[in-house]
């Protein structure tokens, strides 16, 4: 090796795309990280607190170790915990595959070639934008629960009378289903939309040319190429159903809160609730992974 040679300083290293990646999510998780420090983090601490505890005052928060004892309570004794509980997880594990199935086929079918594509894009937003912030407290302000705002679409008295009340009780509980779908797709849906637009139209191209369909291109390339959309919406989708306003779980633990004033108990039940609906999203993780397409693999 010559002098000239080792006098030559040594050309760093370009950071790779993975790393680079990995240090974009970072720096956008900084936020998110620092409000949680600031304005969960105590909150959280209290709350685990009170599910452990008994309040002796009110005054200053000051509570009584009880251990276990709150929780034994909800599985042995409430009544109304378990049975509200086992129909959210119902309704959730029903409505969520139906939501998604739902959301694809809408975001396929607007994402092409169409007149009034932008009308149909806004209008399935629509119910997203109605159903949350002011709007949608006020309704509920002004007597309209939850069971009202989801069941809008009613079988009406002349079939009902034809049909009889067994037949009545399937068709109205299928459009009730209908209603909560068409009101919780709008975020599902521009998700979706963003992913079939993120694939590249030269793959469509060369599979014209090979003589593939429509239904084997939706097969082999849609459908794989927009699972990593797939499995976001699916988490989405489950926690906002589990999260819902309309939700008897979360209207129960709210009445028992603020209501009957039995914090503790109240947090108790939270925490069962939360750690559940953490365990729902990890195994539908998990079950998902390993069908996810990773454009970033080296495999």
């Amino acid at each position: 090796m010559t002098a000239n040679q080792m006098a030559l300083p040594k050309k760093k290293k370009r950071m790779g795309i993975d790393r680079r990646r990995s240090l974009e999510a970072y720096i956008f998780l900084i936020p998110w990280l620092v409000g949680v420090c600031l304005f969960f983090a105590y909150p959280i601490f209290v709350s685990i607190r009170l599910a452990f505890s008994d309040i002796v005052e009110f005054k200053g928060l000051k509570t009584a170790w009880v251990g276990l004892e709150n929780f034994q309570y909800i599985f042995f004794y409430d009544i109304n915990f378990v049975p509200t509980f086992l129909q959210v997880v119902y309704d959730t594990l029903l409505n969520t595959p139906i939501c998604l199935v739902f959301s694809l086929l809408i975001a396929i079918l607007i994402n092409r070639k169409m007149v009034g594509r932008g009308f149909f894009r806004t209008a399935f937003f629509i119910p997203v934008l109605l159903g949350s912030g002011y709007i949608m407290k006020q309704l509920l302000g002004m007597g309209a629960d939850g069971a009202t705002i989801t069941t809008g679409i009613t079988v009406p008295r002349l079939i009902a009378d034809l049909l009889g009340v067994s037949i009545t009780e399937v068709v109205q509980g299928f459009l009730d289903r209908i209603t909560v779908v068409l009101w919780k797709s709008g975020v599902q849906i521009v998700l979706f939309l963003a992913g079939l637009q993120g694939i590249s139209g030269s793959l469509y191209e060369a599979a014209r040319v090979d003589g593939a369909t429509e239904w084997e291109m939706f097969w082999k390339i849609t459908l794989p190429m927009i699972t990593p959309i797939i499995l976001m919406n699916l988490v989405y989708t489950i926690v906002s159903f589990f999260t819902d306003g309309t939700n008897p779980m979360v209207d129960y633990i709210y009445k028992v809160n603020f209501t009957n004033q039995q914090y503790e108990y109240a947090a108790a039940m939270s925490w069962i609730y939360f750690v559940f609906a953490c365990i729902f999203c990890l195994l539908a993780i998990l079950l998902m992974r390993r069908h996810v397409y990773d454009s970033g693999s080296k495999s």
